[in-house]
């Protein structure tokens, strides 16, 4: 009868406990509507209450005040706190330095060890966004890059600087004096005696409309000597000449005076949007680094919770051994798994620190000056539930737009263009026409001269002697003045022609420009052909990240459901240590693949951004290609 009692109760126990089963299955069951994985598609995963087993991982982040998205487009402005805006103010002080004793020591060179074991002890809680902005505005690489365009912005001026015009002055003074030739000479002395002064000025210009070069000569001459023969001592003789020198064939065309300078503002562009690229590598590379944090952070939790769960399993069998109703093989098979799982912490651990290392030293986020920046502690988690429809054609067409790489180059094209039609130029013989007319004058004393062989005389010497005098006299100024009277003047015209016989040096220059240029258009083939691979590949693994994310969230919901009822059934003697480790060790795999799905589509949201070209605008981040266009006074005649 007592048997029959324990069979009775034994099959009434394992009913309840195969209803209770199911019943929990059936409301967690997918199919059920009241379930939330009917409606959702996926189940979010619980939080992990905080480990005690190991040493502290987490941080105590404190929030950022809001970030404002960041100026990221580089104006051709920012190219003047590199330069000497005033010649009256920078050139003393550049003399000065050029004198100065003091040794040259750059900052980097002065790095104290007290310096060097600073730290910022905050840790930041950023937002992907707040993370990206920050990055953007703290990131030495990148701030490096970003001098690029304003280095070719220089390159732009230095173009322009062809048309500034160059003042020269020369002012010398010269005295020889020599034995004298003949004894009517100096009048009966023995040195000859000649001093001269001059001070002269000119300015030269090249024309930015014709390419011609433009010149106006002042000089002056005084001289000064005991000859007896000098008919005006001393003696002014200023002269004024207008020069033009303007090629007619070579070097000469519509707006071809400023090709050079439009070659220079193409690769100023190039430049900017090479710089549009590194900023959207960028930012990619931070979200990267950000999801590898989360990552690192959601495996840690995994891990954990295992060890937790193996710890407590070990504790359950040293129990059940040491009453007698668990074998020592249990007991072992228990260890060996947390001993495992402890390894597999350590593991994550590091993986989490590496991760929270690059991430900090990419954002740099520095207030405090410190050697190592603060810590970042995410406060994104992925959003696997966030549905993404994109158009493949509207993604092409986008790419095509926005993609920087595919701007530069376009640009890179018509840079090859101009270059082809400056060779082109070159081709043509040099026929230059120069002109040149000038005017000149004398004024000075006039002294009176006798001599034997004048026949007409207009004035007396000293000694009662007629003699003659030249209508020169009087002061610099009144030889000035004789300019305008243009009776003495001075005019040439030069018409030259030059041509090499086989004109091979510019054929072989013209013959590369056309070859550069062909290659560019081929490597914008290539590049499109690689903007389509990317946006088709980056939208295939969305889409299946997308469906994995939801697939490892169901086959997490089922691997936790199927360890809870192998627990039961492990308490109550109906399953092994063996078995229920098996289903452990498969609910840990699913909760890591769920985990890394869910960061992958992260990443592949990213990887969408970066190939069509809209990863900056994703996160408000305004960018654009600047005009480099300048057109100084000097370049505009």
């Amino acid at each position: 009868m007592s048997s029959k009692k324990s069979v009775f109760f034994a099959i009434l126990f394992f009913s309840l406990l195969m209803l209770g089963v199911s019943r929990g299955i059936a409301q967690n069951n997918p199919s059920n509507p009241n379930n939330p994985l009917a409606v959702t598609g996926s189940l979010p995963r619980t939080p992990l209450p905080p480990p005690a087993t190991t040493g502290p991982i987490e941080l105590q982040s404190v929030p950022v005040s809001p970030q404002n998205p960041p100026r990221t487009s580089v104006p051709p402005s920012e190219a003047n706190q590199f330069e000497h805006h005033s010649n009256f103010v920078s050139l003393p002080r550049i003399f000065a330095h050029q004198w100065s004793p003091t040794t040259e020591i750059s900052p980097e060179n002065v790095i104290s060890e007290r310096y060097m074991r600073s730290e910022d002890p905050n840790a930041r809680g950023l937002t992907l966004k707040e993370a990206i902005y920050i990055a953007l505005q703290n990131n030495p690489n990148l701030k490096a890059t970003e001098l690029d365009p304003v280095a070719s912005m220089e390159t732009v001026r230095e173009a322009n600087g062809t048309f500034d015009p160059n003042l020269s002055a020369q002012g010398d003074i010269e005295k020889s004096v020599v034995p004298v030739t003949s004894a009517l000479q100096v009048g009966g002395g023995t040195a000859f005696v000649q001093k001269f002064y001059d001070w002269n000025f000119a300015i030269n210009k090249v024309s930015a409309i014709t390419n011609g070069t433009y010149g106006i000569t002042f000089n002056n001459d005084r001289a000064l000597s005991n000859s007896t023969f000098a008919g005006v001592n001393p003696a002014y003789a200023p002269s004024l000449a207008l020069s033009l020198s303007q090629p007619l064939l070579q070097n000469f065309g519509w707006k071809f005076a400023t090709i050079n300078v439009q070659i220079a503002e193409s690769g100023q562009k190039q430049a900017q949007w090479n710089y549009g690229q590194t900023l959207q590598d960028f930012v990619q590379r931070v979200g990267g680094d950000y999801w590898n944090v989360v990552l690192a952070e959601e495996n840690l939790q995994v891990t954990r919770a295992a060890l937790r769960f193996n710890l407590d399993l070990v504790r359950q069998n040293l129990i059940s051994v040491k009453v007698g109703t668990l074998a020592p093989i249990d007991l072992q098979e228990a260890q060996s798994a947390a001993a495992t799982a402890e390894a597999n912490v350590y593991t994550a651990e590091a993986n989490l620190k590496n991760s929270r290392t690059q991430l900090r030293q990419d954002v740099m986020l520095n207030p405090y000056g410190t050697f190592l920046p603060a810590e970042i502690q995410p406060l994104t988690r992925p959003n696997p539930q966030e549905k993404i429809l994109v158009d493949e054609e509207h993604a092409l067409e986008l790419a095509v737009q926005y993609r920087p790489s595919l701007g530069g180059m376009r640009e890179a094209i018509r840079d090859a263009l101009l270059q082809v039609k400056f060779s082109e130029n070159q081709v043509l013989p040099q026929l230059n026409l120069g002109a040149q007319f000038g005017v000149t004058s004398a004024a000075g004393t006039t002294p009176c001269q006798v001599s034997s062989f004048t026949t007409t005389t207009n004035c007396f010497n000293s000694a009662g002697l007629a003699g003659n005098k030249l209508p020169f006299g009087g002061i610099y100024g009144d030889a000035l003045n004789r300019w305008w009277g243009f009776s003495f003047y001075n005019y040439a015209a030069v018409l030259t022609f030059q041509v090499p016989l086989d004109n091979a040096v510019p054929r072989a220059a013209l013959a590369q420009a056309r070859v550069l240029y062909e290659q560019q258009r081929m490597f914008y083939r290539a590049a499109l052909s690689q903007a389509v691979i990317d946006v088709q590949s980056s939208l295939a693994n969305l889409y299946a990240d997308e469906k994995r994310a939801q697939a490892t969230a169901q086959a997490t919901y089922y691997a936790r459901r199927s360890l809870h009822d192998e627990q039961v059934r492990f308490r109550v003697g109906m399953a092994t240590t063996h078995d229920l480790l098996q289903f452990q060790q498969e609910e840990v795999s699913a909760e890591g693949n769920e985990v890394q799905a869910d960061v992958d589509l992260e990443n592949a949201k990213l990887a969408l951004g970066h190939a069509d070209g809209t990863l900056l605008q994703a996160f408000n981040i305004n960018w654009e290609v600047l005009n480099p266009h300048e057109v100084p006074w000097y370049a505009s005649f």
